[in-house]
């Protein structure tokens, strides 16, 4: 799993984290919650506000 891979991620930060309200989650959060998924393997510096900010919409949406 890539940054790139934002609704796969989405929809597996909601299979993991279901307790966590997405609209109030913060980016330093999401960054550890997201690189720490079984199977992310790509380089934890790109992670940048606007993919967090995609990924964070997404999992909204999944909610």
């Amino acid at each position: 799993m890539k940054w790139t891979d934002v609704q796969l991620i989405a929809e597996t930060l909601y299979e993991q984290h279901p307790e966590v309200n997405p609209n109030t989650v913060r980016f330093t959060d999401l960054h550890n919650y997201v690189v720490e998924l079984p199977g992310f393997d790509d380089d934890h510096h790109r992670g940048g506000e606007k993919v967090l900010e995609a990924i964070q919409q997404a999992w909204i949406d999944e909610v």
